[in-house]
């Protein structure tokens, strides 16, 4: 160090001791005398002095103002100014800069390599040129050694450190050449579970950090890269403690500044980091970013939205973290427009439902532990945060969920123990022998009566199958007669059992036995091995039609109030219109009306893609018509023109477009669609639909002949 900056030096620390401004005044005007160019970089000391200690109790623009007059003046000396870091090229000891690949108010980040004992490309931090004061290269000194005593395998290891030839210290670390965490996990699409074991790690390097008395302060999916060795990832925490080692931040690319009175990144900052400008911090402010930095990985958006944030005033960000408590990861999924929300499941290799489910519970009382706004409520230590994941992965009970009834209970015990004790003794002896045999009576009884439902399952099971062969095999009679044998359908047939059911319930229906097919579709339909949609929607088809035919309309009432109830969120337009001509047979009341309208919709969708599917008009042309839009229900009912003259969608069509013309005052035009109708149901049901091919099953053809006789019946009154 030369004469000249050791002077600067020794007159800097004794305007330091001196609080009052006037005594400074009367010491620079006595020390400096007529050199103005060592008056002029005194001040400027003390002005950057000043702005490291009040920093983060101004205003913003009090803050840009400092930070531009400090910025503006010229205070480094000549020979500092010589050794410019800047250079292509340059040298610190035995380390080559390459590149810089950050900066701040306060210290440089460059891309070195170095060239002996070994080469290797490094991470070197060094003080910024001017703010090498005592006390900044004290606190500097200081971090440096503590992280240098950190050694754990997902912290970016301290290499080396050393002093430029100025005497402004640097330490030199390991490159990180990696990805952010969540960057890798959706990268490689990790589940719910790859994410947590991956984080525990995490969380050992803090536990670490926190055992050598260094806080991170600004834990954030930058600050976690996950590199690969042996093709194992391995997440690396780096930026250790930087902001407490220079009492300011580091800017590299991907950090968010906040008008540079915040340390940290607002979106993962805790309460007490908000409201301190990170003064006053513990390991408890760590352990919040880690559960923000959880709640990113799991719902893949961070709890605060940082674009938001951005937008913000320092104040406003100070208070929306203070006063809000970020929602849990379940429901901030819900929260999700569907495309995003089903992104994020398969990013993590889930369906979105599912995923909501695995996080509703323990992760979300987990993350809602860790981001408590009163640090004194978050876990104690990364610790337990830590093993309560490993707890969830376990499927074992976490601390983070509040007590319960149950917990409660166990308490009360553990306090009258002694009292619990010899009244559970007593109650046990006479419990005891009345539970077992009663449980003992009631298990046999069980156990009888399943027997018997079983053998009466087996036998009725292989009579309809052998009905069902018969009936493919054309043998009716005999068909007939081993289904006398059947008393009452039973409740739970095989898979097997349920297709002789529907192929017996189609048998009746040819043959016009309307009420014995309708008992083996009512039945078909309550099956739980029948939950899927494509047969499901074609039964409840069937079934109406033959309620319909057996004339009992309020069996029919019934059956449409629980199929609209159940199908009420169809989103499968096909489904949606079977479900509406299932259930518009007959005029709907206020209340039915009402719950076939979003179906009504969505087969409207439907018909828009599927225009040339002569099924696809219409429900939703008979919809417009039982709600009253005629003019609608012929316009549908139209796109039927040009198809065959022996299909029952072509005589469902016309059936509907007669209605709708005859209530349009069109009466001569209804009647000839109704003539047109009546010709071809007559052919179909006269020729059995033998030589109709795809034209329309049964079900289509009794459909159109039940409309028909309902457009007939309304000319039959005028």
């Amino acid at each position: 160090m030369t004469m000249s900056r050791q002077i600067e030096k020794a007159l800097f620390d004794a305007l330091l001791n001196l609080s009052d401004v006037g005594l400074r005044e009367a010491f620079l005007e006595q020390a400096c005398g007529n050199n103005t160019a060592l008056r002029k970089r005194m001040e400027v000391l003390l002005l950057a002095h000043e702005q490291t200690v009040r920093f983060f109790d101004m205003e913003p623009l009090q803050a840009g103002i400092v930070k531009n007059v400090v910025e503006k003046v010229d205070y480094n000396p000549p020979e500092e100014k010589s050794r410019s870091l800047e250079e292509a090229n340059a040298y610190i000891g035995r380390y080559k800069l390459v590149e810089r690949m950050g900066e701040g108010g306060f210290g440089v980040v460059y891309l070195a390599e170095q060239e002996e004992p070994v080469w290797r490309k490094v991470a070197l931090k060094i003080i910024r040129l001017g703010m090498d004061t005592e006390r900044v290269i004290s606190r500097f000194e200081m971090e440096r050694q503590a992280l240098a005593m950190m050694n754990h395998p997902h912290i970016a290891q301290v290499l080396d450190a050393g002093a430029t030839e100025t005497g402004r210290p640097y330490f030199v670390m390991e490159l990180v050449l990696g990805v952010r965490i969540t960057e890798y996990c959706d990268q490689h699409k990790l589940d719910i579970g790859k994410r947590i074991e991956l984080f525990i790690q995490v969380c050992m390097a803090i536990q670490h950090a926190h055992q050598k008395g260094i806080i991170h302060r600004d834990i954030k999916p930058s600050n976690v890269l996950v590199t690969l060795h042996d093709e194992v990832a391995t997440p690396k925490v780096i930026d250790f403690g930087i902001a407490k080692a220079i009492e300011g931040h580091l800017v590299k690319e991907g950090t968010a500044i906040l008008q540079e009175q915040l340390i940290g990144t607002p979106a993962y900052m805790s309460p007490e980091q908000a409201e301190t400008g990170g003064r006053d911090v513990d390991t408890r402010s760590d352990i919040y970013s880690l559960g923000a930095l959880l709640h990113t990985l799991l719902v893949g958006r961070p709890a605060f939205d940082a674009d938001q944030l951005q937008e913000l005033s320092v104040e406003k960000i100070r208070r929306l973290v203070s006063e809000h408590q970020p929602l849990p990861p379940s429901k901030a999924l819900l929260s999700l427009a569907p495309e995003e929300l089903a992104k994020v499941a398969a990013n993590r290799n889930c369906e979105p439902a599912r995923l909501i489910r695995l996080l509703r519970g323990d992760l979300d009382w987990i993350v809602a532990k860790a981001m408590e706004r009163n640090r004194q409520r978050r876990y104690a230590t990364v610790n337990g945060l830590a093993i309560d994941l490993q707890r969830f992965l376990r499927c074992e009970p976490v601390s983070a969920r509040p007590p319960n009834r149950l917990y409660q209970f166990q308490m009360l015990v553990r306090r009258n123990w002694v009292a619990f004790m010899a009244g559970l003794a007593v109650a046990a002896a006479l419990m005891i022998g009345f539970g077992v045999s009663t449980w003992l009576y009631l298990r046999e009884r069980e156990a009888r009566r399943e027997q018997a439902q079983l053998l009466a399952l087996a036998q009725q099971s292989e009579i309809l199958t052998h009905a069902a062969f018969s009936v493919r095999d054309g043998k009716n009679e005999e068909a007939n007669n081993l289904l006398k044998q059947i008393v009452k359908p039973p409740e739970r047939p095989s898979l097997d059992g349920v297709s002789a059911f529907r192929a017996i319930g189609d048998w009746l229906a040819l043959q016009e036995r309307w009420k014995e097919a309708a008992r083996c579709y009512v039945n078909l339909i309550h099956l739980d091995q029948l939950d899927q949609w494509g047969s499901v929607t074609l039964d409840y088809q069937a079934c109406a039609v033959l309620l319909m035919e057996t004339g009992d309309l309020s069996a029919y009432a019934q059956f449409c109030r629980t199929t609209a109830e159940r199908y009420a969120g169809e989103t499968n337009g096909d489904a949606a219109g079977r479900i509406l001509k299932s259930c518009l047979l007959r005029p709907p009341d206020a209340d039915l009306n009402s719950a076939l309208q979003p179906l009504g919709k969505t087969a409207e969708r439907w018909f828009a893609r599927n225009a040339s599917n002569q099924w696809a008009a219409i429900p939703v042309s008979l919809w417009y018509y039982r709600c009253g839009d005629y003019k609608a229900a012929a316009q549908f009912a139209l796109s039927k023109e040009g198809q065959s003259d022996l299909s029952a969608a072509t005589a469902t069509g016309c059936a509907i477009l007669g209605m709708a013309l005859f209530h349009e005052g069109r009466v001569e035009e209804a009647r000839e669609n109704l003539a047109r109708a009546r010709k071809i149901v007559e052919t179909g049901f006269a020729t059995r639909w033998g030589a109709t091919g795809s034209l329309g099953s049964w079900y289509d053809w009794v459909f159109a002949r039940i409309l028909l006789r309902e457009a007939e019946h309304s000319f039959q009154r005028i």
